[in-house]
């Protein structure tokens, strides 16, 4: 699969999770999977950086809270917020490691 494919097929991913999710009518799904968006890898990765930071300090948060006895907090709540920044957190290592390992095999390449 080419490079061009692969930015389609994730173009139409994102717009199909967004009709799922409510946030884009119909016109606008056609509108984002006839055009590929020129994203910069840095800008993505750094994007992700933040969501995953924002993740645990909203799954911090809400344990002091529960560990306070914040009538707002509730047990479950607060076990899915860690949970989710856990998944977060060992997806942004798997990125990390295929990242690494991409550059350790293009530098041990002979020219």
């Amino acid at each position: 699969m080419s490079q061009i494919d692969v930015n389609s097929v994730l173009s139409q991913m994102r717009a199909l999770g967004a009709q799922a999710a409510g946030s884009l009518p119909s016109a606008a799904l056609s509108a984002a999977t006839s055009a590929v968006p020129g994203v910069d890898f840095a800008s993505l990765f750094k994007q992700s950086l933040g969501a995953v930071a924002s993740q645990q300090n909203e799954a911090q948060s809400q344990a002091s809270a529960f560990e306070r006895g914040d009538p707002g907090a509730d047990i479950v709540k607060t076990s899915i917020a860690g949970q989710k920044a856990d998944l977060a957190f060992r997806g942004l290592v798997e990125v990390r490691n295929k990242l690494t390992d991409a550059y350790t095999t293009i530098m041990n390449m002979q020219v």
